[in-house]
């Protein structure tokens, strides 16, 4: 009689326990949300003679000074966005100053670039081309000039914007490549868990979940992106070591901006190193243990870093390969020029 008490008490306490951990859970699991199917705009609506466009000015290197650089070429869509190099080369072999960030995804972010100085896709697109080191056009008018020579883009624009008299515009340049990013998403096995599949995710991969939410991590990744919503100071609990990049206030001037970055998105994050705005942190364990240090004050052991890690994983996402085919890109007109 005792030992079935004793056992029916056990039970009862394990149950009890077991609901506590899932209410737990279940409140961490409110901060997420699934990626949608694509991340839309009112300023730029997505038809299919848009994105058509942005697909091949995504690929297109004859708007690049020399003729070699794309979009494509520092944010691979075969490698999640992105190069896998610290920083990139520009179209002298010049590096840039900052890690470029992946192109997956990014539409849902608060804004574009590590210090948030586009607030879209649109306006992000449409920075690199005329950047001295990245793709170095001398101004928007010689692109447009560029992009009017070529026949086929002319009636790519033309289908692309309707109705408009002049369609080849360097606005319409960024709101064609804008469209394409915005149907740029990777659903992940972590999509499938948060939709209520609970066996999409390994039981590491959970336990990992529960590390990551538990440790602070969801205070700055959250949402559908897993970050990307929020700027955060570089160094928060505890000063980064020999930080130089000044993050946020180079684009708003703020004091109070200093050494604040766009805390990026965690999806696809075991496939997007070396990692920070300078490509500084090599392994993603490495980074893990610094976040947590820095930022949250906490000294994880080595078993939580490799559990948080574990979780990451269920972050890396499918990609879309019909999607971001290169597409046949029209051929230059007798008169394109080159810068």
């Amino acid at each position: 009689m005792k030992k079935t008490t004793l056992h029916s008490l056990m039970l009862a306490a394990f149950s009890a326990a077991t609901v506590h951990a899932d209410a737990l859970s279940d409140s961490y699991l409110a901060m997420f949300r699934p990626l949608p199917a694509e991340a839309p705009s009112p300023q730029n609506e997505l038809t299919e003679a848009k994105i058509n466009l942005g697909r091949m000015l995504y690929y297109e290197d004859r708007i690049s000074k020399g003729g070699k650089i794309s979009c494509n070429s520092c944010h691979q869509l075969d490698k999640y966005g992105q190069d896998n190099l610290p920083f990139s080369p520009g179209h002298d072999g010049s590096l840039g100053g900052r890690s470029s960030p992946p192109t997956y995804n990014a539409a849902l972010h608060i804004a574009q670039f590590w210090d948030g100085r586009a607030p879209t896709v649109e306006e992000q697109a449409k920075g690199p081309v005329l950047n001295p080191i990245e793709m170095g056009m001398p101004d928007a008018d010689f692109v447009v000039k560029v992009l009017k020579s070529i026949p086929g883009y002319v009636a790519a624009f033309k289908a692309a914007f309707p109705g408009e008299a002049d369609p080849v515009t360097y606005d319409n340049f960024g709101k064609a490549i804008g469209a394409f990013e915005r149907k740029l998403l990777t659903p992940a096995p972590w999509d499938d868990y948060l939709k209520g599949k609970k066996d999409a995710l390994t039981a590491g991969q959970v336990k990992g979940y529960e590390t990551f939410a538990k440790s602070g991590c969801v205070t700055c990744h959250n949402g559908p992106a897993v970050g990307g919503s929020m700027y955060q100071k570089l160094g928060l609990v505890k000063p980064w070591p020999e930080l130089k990049d000044l993050g946020r206030f180079e684009a708003t001037k703020q004091e109070s901006d200093k050494h604040f970055f766009k805390a990026p998105s965690l999806r696809n994050i075991t496939e997007t190193g070396p990692y920070l705005h300078d490509g500084s942190v090599k392994s993603l364990e490495e980074m893990v243990q610094k976040m947590a240090s820095h930022q949250l004050g906490k000294e994880l052991t080595g078993e939580e870093v490799s559990s948080i890690v574990t979780f990451l994983g269920a972050l890396k996402g499918r990609i879309p390969a019909d999607y971001i085919a290169k597409p046949a890109l029209p051929p230059s007109g007798p008169d394109t020029p080159k810068a």
